[in-house]
């Protein structure tokens, strides 16, 4: 299906690249969290990248036809399939179409439920790490305290690794995200240890907590130091930082830990007819509860550090996640999130040895 030409003058912030085949529950899904989305927002167009014989029928009954165009791509990245592989095979993908997309200027941001490491290595394929970006990051929001219900977590798994340079580099593209995301004039900022006092943790995470501190006032950040695991949803803190295998384990802890909460909440009030009259009383506390700890709200990991907007969906997402990574998606992009992030990264390593780089603004990413 080509684009009309009245899709060709839609503003590019408003087009979001969908890529239909890559999550646990199929295109089927994928396009009902679409339509959600879209009736969220009426300006937002998609483009939806599979098999246009299987995904036409599907967009035909969403009744948002006029706003979706199928770009037809024949092949899927499996969740076995391993980087090296997609980075050979994958060209006629449907993740690698949705990325080339946004490469091509034809979207701002690319939305997938699929492969994480695939989607990680096409993106730094087409898309390039940004100035001063060593290794780009998934930031996830984490339900908290905070005015604003979230706070920014990062990595969530992009790398397992992270020196110094990185966690810093990490600590500047948080507090833009924070600040263009969550609308966090000053964002606070933490760096994640096994306790909060200064000679505790390895070698590099003291480095960190000395260049993360430096650079504060230049980053337009509060550097509030050392921050624990009991710290992820507190007000104490708006931005964490950590390597991709601590986020990772935190992240898919603290989504089951908040699944295994609802359940047995569920299984108490339903136990016996005093405790279910109990829960009807409660219902309507109950269900903002349930809104708070349901991690398909917070659907939606961003990668930090490459020269365009990607948001990595859960796998398993159902129709209310892959929504609510699509508007994530679109609030970025309506924001000019990706170029505000280049800014702020591109200065990144001038921030850790105190100098000033040369045409490059640390406060021009709001």
């Amino acid at each position: 299906m080509t684009p009309t030409q009245s899709d060709q003058t839609v503003k590019t912030t408003d087009v979001i690249s969908v890529d239909a085949m890559g999550g646990d529950k199929g295109p089927a899904t994928v396009v009902a969290g679409l339509s959600m989305f879209l009736k969220a927002n009426p300006a937002a167009k998609v483009i939806l990248h599979g098999p246009e014989a299987e995904l036409a029928p599907m967009v035909a009954k969403t009744g948002y036809g006029d706003r979706i165009t199928i770009g037809d791509a024949s092949e899927v990245v499996k969740m076995t399939d391993k980087p090296s592989h997609v980075l050979r095979n994958g060209k006629k993908t449907s993740m690698w179409s949705a990325v080339e997309a946004v490469r091509d200027g034809r979207a701002a941001v690319a939305v997938s439920c699929g492969n994480t490491g695939g989607l990680m290595a096409i993106s730094m394929l087409r898309l390039r790490k940004a100035e001063g970006v060593n290794r780009p990051a998934i930031a996830c929001l984490w339900p908290s305290r905070n005015p604003v219900g979230f706070n920014v977590m990062l990595d969530a798994g992009a790398d397992i690794r992270a020196d110094q340079d990185d966690l810093l580099t990490y600590a500047l593209m948080g507090a833009s995200y924070a600040r263009n995301g969550l609308d966090i004039a000053r964002p606070r900022v933490g760096l994640l240890n096994v306790g909060t006092e200064e000679h505790k943790g390895r070698a590099e995470l003291k480095v960190a907590h000395e260049m993360i501190g430096d650079a504060a006032d230049k980053g337009d950040y509060e550097y509030v130091g050392f921050v624990e695991g009991g710290d992820l949803p507190s007000a104490r803190v708006d931005v964490i930082v950590t390597d991709g295998f601590t986020g990772n384990v935190a992240l898919k802890t603290g989504e089951g830990t908040a699944n295994l909460i609802s359940g047995l909440l569920r299984e108490s009030l339903m136990k016996t007819p005093l405790s279910m009259f109990a829960a009807l009383l409660a219902r309507g506390s109950l269900n903002r509860l349930r809104q708070k700890i349901d991690p398909r709200g917070v659907n939606g990991g961003v990668f930090l550090g490459l020269n365009q907007t990607v948001v990595k969906s859960h796998g398993g997402a159902d129709a209310t996640g892959v929504a609510a990574a699509l508007n994530l998606a679109y609030r970025l992009a309506q924001s000019g999130f990706s170029d505000k992030l280049a800014a702020r990264v591109a200065s990144a390593a001038a921030l850790a040895q105190d100098t000033p780089q040369e045409g490059s603004d640390p406060n021009s990413d709001k």
